[in-house]
């Protein structure tokens, strides 16, 4: 048996199968944890959604900001959908796209296994959150999303305000929590995320810091691994492992093991169109 890690997707659909391929996966026996954004840009959203529907025996899936806005499109009128980009059209026009949307649905924000010891999450999590307060704060969402307010979480969780406070209540909270989990990269010490900032460690403004190295941040009990962050590359380091490696934008798609006592990785390339 193996439990592997998958960095973001992304609609790289040939990448996904040479990635596979390469683990040797068996789904009689192996296990598949992928980070998040399985869908947009890579050309094979449809493809690559239907790939990881269909190994959902086997694996757990935690929600992107990508897959939050397929989601969101998805509830959204014929007319509107037909405005976003010809990859995710064909997931929302698809004969079995109501299947494929009410699964992406039921997914995590979230998972944390103490066996294994390792924590999950798309993109981050605030300086104050301890891995149970996340799994709490994802708990929320999850009920949210699963339940039959999920129209009103998706049609009002865009934007960038307010920051995160545990004495915040309503969709502000959840907005809150949503950006954490799915936008997170660089923020202040008291934890106010800078959206606009996307690149290497070093770009970013004076007083801003990646996630995982903000001053005063908690300790975490478990391992964390992410995706998100392609311009951060392949990173391991204050307990993280960050895997996505841009495979979308000509890098390489990887996969981490994630039961193994050794460091153990493995690429392929991205998308090479």
């Amino acid at each position: 048996m193996a439990v592997w890690a998958i960095g973001d997707l992304q609609g790289c659909y040939g990448a996904t199968q040479r990635l596979l391929e390469r683990l040797a996966f068996d789904p009689a026996r192996d296990q598949l944890w992928f980070c998040g954004d399985l869908v947009n840009r890579g050309g094979e959203s449809l493809e690559t959604l239907r790939l990881v529907h269909s190994l959902r025996e086997r694996s757990i899936v935690v929600l992107g900001n990508h897959d939050l806005s397929l989601l969101a499109i998805g509830e959204r009128r014929p007319e509107e959908q037909k405005r976003v980009n010809p990859d995710l059209q064909r997931v929302l026009f698809a004969e079995d796209a109501r299947e494929l949307l009410d699964w992406l649905r039921m997914q995590k924000l979230a998972h944390a296994d103490r066996a294994l010891g390792w924590l999950m999450v798309h993109a981050g999590l605030a300086p104050k959150w301890t891995t149970q307060l996340a799994e709490k704060h994802a708990r929320e969402i999850e009920a949210r999303l699963q339940g039959d307010g999920y129209r009103r979480l998706l049609k009002n969780m865009y934007g960038d305000r307010p920051a995160w406070s545990p004495k915040l209540a309503g969709i502000d909270r959840e907005r809150a929590i949503v950006n954490i989990f799915t936008r997170l990269r660089y923020c202040s010490p008291r934890g106010r995320i800078a959206f606009e900032e996307k690149g290497a460690p070093g770009t970013q403004q004076p007083g801003l810091y990646p996630w995982y190295e903000v001053p005063g941040r908690v300790e975490r009990d478990l391992k964390i691994v992410c995706g998100h962050w392609s311009t951060l590359g392949l990173f391991i380091g204050h307990g993280v492992h960050a895997i996505d490696t841009g495979a979308v934008w000509g890098g390489k798609l990887t996969a981490l093991q994630l039961d193994s006592e050794e460091l153990r990785i493995v690429q392929v390339p991205g998308r090479t169109t």
